[in-house]
């Protein structure tokens, strides 16, 4: 079968379409007839070797995390799907990739695809469905009433997480550039602030929760704007100790981990604030719910651009830019 792979990490990846095998199913996996892959821009990091430490995968490895396709086949242990169920998943720090004619995919991660949606609208959920979910539910346990920044707020991650806030009843805060003022506004957010006139540090206070999509000086500029007792749950780093023990890495990678939060923590714990990173995990029991919101139409996919199989590899350097307004996904089939 084809696959998009990476054959090294650094600054030559050799990013190529490849003929591979296809997988092999193990007992609990799904073999997925792929239709779509959405794209992420940890796709663009790993082969980089941003996260070598991290994910580990077998090289050459095939690109990608998020997949919405048919299942063509079921290993033995499988009991919540069978042949012909339309599915999306995220195959994130699985080792496994989606940009491919075929993916195996454990039955645990996958989720029936929203009838509502088509394969393209499906393929470009689980990755920023299941942060959002993460970070604003469970690590935040956001509530309603509560106000929640989420800066960049017509990106992939922005582009969801602004709708699921306000599904939660909060009040939400945003930033972009003046072309998506009001295109985030109609996603739900209640407080935009244009970055190329203002500074959100300026403008907004009493929030409770912070959702970490900026680098930079960013995250630092948000203990200001929360309340005492507020939380950031950052996306983007830095990496800390928590999240070292949660990976069980070694103690040497645990103590770059502490150097790396140390200002941020101390920062924080001056105001009483509670920073934390998040690294998404697959997770079908969620995406099953957050199925469920977008077939009630209280969340919908925004997706800016849509690539065939062939050009998968402009399709990644076209989200290298920063430039998409919501997602960029990849037809397959």
């Amino acid at each position: 079968m084809k696959a998009l792979t990476f054959k090294r990490y650094g600054n030559s990846p050799e990013i190529g379409f490849a003929d591979v095998p296809r997988p092999t199913l193990k007992p609990d996996d799904l073999l997925v007839q792929v239709h779509a892959a959405g794209l992420n821009p940890i796709d663009n990091m790993i082969p980089a070797g941003t996260f070598k430490p991290v994910l580990k995968f077998e090289l050459p490895a095939t690109l990608g995390s998020d997949i919405a396709g048919v299942v063509v086949e079921v290993g033995s242990h499988v009991t919540r799907f069978k042949p012909g169920d339309a599915v999306f998943a995220s195959l994130f720090d699985l080792g496994r990739g989606s940009l491919a004619e075929f993916a195996a995919v454990p039955e645990g991660v996958a989720a029936l695809k929203p009838a509502r949606l088509d394969f393209v609208q499906a393929a470009s959920v689980p990755m920023v469905g299941l942060t959002s979910w993460q970070a604003l539910k469970e690590r935040a346990n956001v509530r309603a009433g509560q106000k929640v920044l989420i800066p960049a707020g017509s990106g992939g991650i922005g582009t969801f997480a602004i709708q699921l806030a306000k599904s939660l009843g909060a009040t939400v805060g945003t930033t972009t550039s003046t072309g998506n003022v009001q295109m985030v506004a109609d996603l739900g957010a209640d407080e935009v602030v244009d970055y190329r006139k203002q500074d959100f540090e300026k403008l907004l206070h009493d929030y409770d929760v912070v959702l970490g999509t900026l680098r930079g000086d960013a995250i630092a500029k948000s203990v200001g704007i929360l309340k005492p007792g507020g939380r950031i749950v950052s996306l983007i780093g830095p990496l800390d100790a928590a999240f070292a023990r949660a990976r069980r890495l070694n103690f040497f990678l645990a103590f770059v981990f502490s150097l790396m939060s140390r200002k941020i923590m101390r920062l924080a714990r001056k105001r009483n604030i509670n920073y934390s990173f998040l690294f998404v995990r697959p997770d079908g029991a969620q995406l099953w719910e957050i199925g469920g919101l977008l077939e009630s139409e209280r969340i919908r996919p925004v997706i800016d651009k849509v690539f065939a199989f062939e050009q998968a590899k402009e399709a990644l350097e076209y989200l290298a830019q920063g430039r998409a307004k919501g997602k960029v996904v990849v037809r397959v089939k």
